[in-house]
């Protein structure tokens, strides 16, 4: 699972109703042993099947980002939401239930998995269904092979890719956020979904690929990369549920994104860590309502590829 600086501050406790392998309670998952320890009952109004509840440590991504470090563990809250959905669906399980909606700090999010079987249902939580990826479900050996490649990301993806990965992006972003790709030569642009959803529209002419390597904390790498994904809004006025909701359903889009873009055999890197990043008034509109809030870096070919040429 992608997370900043690999600190992976993530909590998870379970709350697991009828219908599981578990007795019915709460639980703490322990990463390290990869098992999990009885917390005490379950709430009465628990569901069938088991809620996902997650919250964050923040001591460690404070300790190495500061004051960047908020953000960074919403994006990181979002991303392992999203590996808890895609985990159930590749397990054939039924239609789950997410709530990336922001309202509450603790717990951040919540997936909310229905028994072998079951159908989802509304539960405490709250939480909303998702499209499953285009051409269907992912299987177990896509979800294992899902890596950050490393820099760098050279060569350009197709129309055809950029547009599906886009299209993944805006559908699991529920409408929080709005989505652009930046590309280079020949023709240097922003582009976006056309209203159709079937091709690709031009957002704003020009060569951004450098201006957002020195936004993203000055990655160099980033102004060849083939193209970068980005999610973008979030004024800076905005309230502590707006802030946590886009940066929360930021990083489950991307993450849900980066799948596609592995299915097309693209090359990929989540860039999560963006400073003086105001896209609304690097084109011309007013300043502080349009900040890039999450990235995707895509190539079509591999750092140990280029490596070897």
């Amino acid at each position: 699972m992608s997370s900043a600086g690999a600190l992976h501050p993530v909590d998870t406790e379970l709350v697991v109703g009828a219908g599981c392998s578990l007795p019915p309670g709460r639980y703490g998952y322990d990463p390290l042993r990869h098992r999990v320890h009885r917390l005490g009952r379950q709430p009465g109004n628990t569901p069938p099947g088991v809620t996902a509840r997650l919250s964050v440590t923040a001591r460690r991504t404070v300790s190495h980002y500061g004051h960047r470090a908020w953000p960074l563990l919403l994006l990181d809250t979002g991303h392992a939401a999203a590996a808890l959905f895609l985990a159930a669906r590749a397990l054939g399980t039924g239609e789950s239930e997410v709530r990336l909606d922001g309202l509450a700090g603790s717990p951040l999010a919540a997936v909310h998995i229905p028994p072998p079987g079951g159908r989802g249902q509304a539960h405490p939580d709250g939480g909303a269904r998702v499209p499953d990826l285009p051409g269907g479900p992912p299987t177990p050996a896509e979800l294992l092979a899902r890596r950050s490649t490393p820099p760098p990301l050279p060569g350009a993806p197709s129309q055809d890719t950029l547009r599906e990965v886009l299209t993944t992006a805006e559908r699991a972003g529920a409408g929080d956020l709005r989505w652009c790709a930046a590309v280079g030569p020949p023709r240097p642009a922003l582009v976006a979904l056309a209203a159709d959803g079937t091709t690709l529209r031009r957002h704003a002419a020009g060569e951004a690929r450098p201006t957002l390597a020195a936004w993203a904390a000055g990655q160099a790498w980033i102004a060849d990369a083939g193209a970068v994904l980005l999610a973008h809004g979030c004024p800076a006025d905005a309230d502590a549920a707006h802030i946590r909701r886009a940066h929360l359903r930021a990083g489950f889009a991307v993450h849900l994104a980066h799948v596609t873009a592995l299915r097309h055999g693209l090359a990929a890197r989540p860039v999560g860590s963006w400073q003086q990043a105001d896209l609304g008034a690097a084109l011309g509109a007013a300043p502080d309502r349009d900040w890039v809030v999450h990235g995707l870096a895509l190539g079509t070919r591999h750092a140990d590829e280029e490596n070897t040429t």
